[in-house]
């Protein structure tokens, strides 16, 4: 008979024992709970983290680079939609903004290029300026040489400089085509230029029309930069005035004539397309030595800052507007004697850019020159920008390695001249920007 333990025992052992399954229900829900007070306290966070993004992002001032810069096209693609327009260039900046831009990203090297005017003469291929081009990032280029070979001929050169360029900044291509004979350009296409002389007999009317003939024929070539007129005004007897009144390259009228021509020669060509370049400031038309061949001749006695003469040229920048202002190599010493008008703080800084408010290019006249032979070709950039100068315009191939080279010494160990280097730089790149050679 089994006994009542035995039975109870038998009873235990066939109920299911259901703590463990209440033990893991308890778990899982524990867990769960844990878990979801994680998520909430996370999304709280992130929440949080947004919403003070958001402030900071509405709240941040437009220039938020140490030096004050606005960001740089590049920059502004790469942040969000949402960024304010005051924080990224906008398509509608000014030409001046634009450049301030693209030359606070441009190493000092580049900067230093778009300071060089580089020739070309004729009889030489395209690529003897490419590695200039490629590797020393060299922004301008000019046309020297009796080139014969007509627009489709000079345009077949000009497409090659150019294919070395960045697509963003292309070459200024000049050349002189002043007329009579100073006119490096000629064959099919080139219309034969009467000299300067015989256009000042032209009403302004006139010469502003047929200006625009030649800079349709110049850009049509893939020349952009005219190095003319000249305005310069003859004070001495014609014919001992070798690098002008000798040669007819100037208007041969009186200061106010010269100046109303030349404004008339700039509008035609910008009517073309082309940029003009208001030569030899503050004037050739007093020296009796040309500045390319000389140093004889060559120091102007009766220049003052409020004659005439250099009154011509602010006249012509105010009604003409040329894109550069040229500088002669003579020196004027009733202004600055102890300088070549190129390398004078006096007369570009303080008259040019200071009292008459151009704030333009500035290009020098051939560094190469005799004028300035005397000094050193890797001091020769450096007296030039330090001047206020922009564009050293070279025609000798030998000398522009050795101003690069110069101009990148002075700018790597002097900080306040590396600051000129970029303001240059910017000036040079505003022209490019109002020209379309660079985007």
């Amino acid at each position: 008979m089994t006994t009542r333990k035995a039975l109870h025992a038998r009873r235990d052992e066939s109920r299911p024992r259901r703590w463990p399954l209440v033990l893991t229900a308890l778990i899982c829900a524990i867990a769960v709970i844990a878990a979801s007070l994680i998520w909430i306290n996370q999304r709280e966070q992130t929440a949080s983290q947004s919403a003070q993004s958001a402030t900071n992002a509405t709240n941040k001032p437009p220039s938020d680079d140490h030096d004050g810069r606005q960001p740089t096209d590049k920059q502004s693609d790469d942040q969000s939609d949402t960024t304010t327009n005051a924080a990224k260039p906008a398509s509608g900046t000014t030409p001046q903004e634009k450049a301030a831009n693209a030359v606070a990203d441009m190493s000092l090297e580049e900067q230093v290029g778009q300071l060089i005017m580089a020739p070309l003469t004729y009889g030489s291929d395209a690529s003897a300026l490419s590695d200039m081009i490629t590797d020393r990032h060299v922004g301008s280029v000019v046309l020297i040489g009796a080139w014969q070979n007509g627009v489709d001929g000079v345009k077949a050169s000009t497409d090659v400089l150019q294919g070395y360029a960045p697509d963003g900044n292309r070459l200024i291509v000049a050349t002189d085509q002043e007329g009579g004979q100073v006119q490096h350009l000629s064959g099919a296409g080139f219309d034969a230029m009467p000299s300067a002389s015989a256009q000042g007999q032209m009403p302004t009317q006139t010469l502003r029309s047929n200006a625009a003939g030649w800079g349709r024929s110049l850009a049509k070539a893939g020349i952009n930069v005219d190095l003319a007129p000249v305005a310069d005004t003859v004070t001495v007897d014609r014919a001992s005035n070798a690098p002008i009144g000798a040669l007819d390259r100037d208007f041969a009228l009186d200061a106010a004539g010269n100046a109303s021509h030349a404004a008339a020669f700039l509008d035609g060509l910008r009517d073309a397309g082309v940029q003009g370049t208001l030569k030899h400031y503050p004037g050739l038309g007093s020296v009796t030595g040309n500045t390319d061949f000389t140093t004889e001749g060559i120091i102007d006695t009766t220049t003052t800052l409020d004659g005439a003469e250099i009154g011509a040229f602010t006249t012509a920048i105010g009604q003409g507007k040329p894109g550069m202002v040229m500088m002669s190599l003579a020196t004027y010493q009733a202004i600055d004697p102890n300088a070549p008008a190129a390398f004078s703080s006096t007369i570009i800084d303080g008259h040019l850019r200071g009292t008459t408010g151009y704030d333009g290019v500035v290009i020098s006249d051939s560094l190469s020159a005799a004028a300035v032979s005397g000094i050193q070709p890797s001091e020769l950039g450096v007296r030039f920008v330090e001047a206020g100068g922009d564009i050293a315009c070279i025609g000798d191939p030998s000398y522009v390695q050795p101003i690069i080279d110069g101009l990148l010494a002075r700018a790597k160990s002097d900080p306040d001249f590396a600051k000129k280097v970029a303001k240059s730089a910017t000036r040079v790149m505003t022209l490019k920007y109002r020209m379309g050679l660079a985007k």
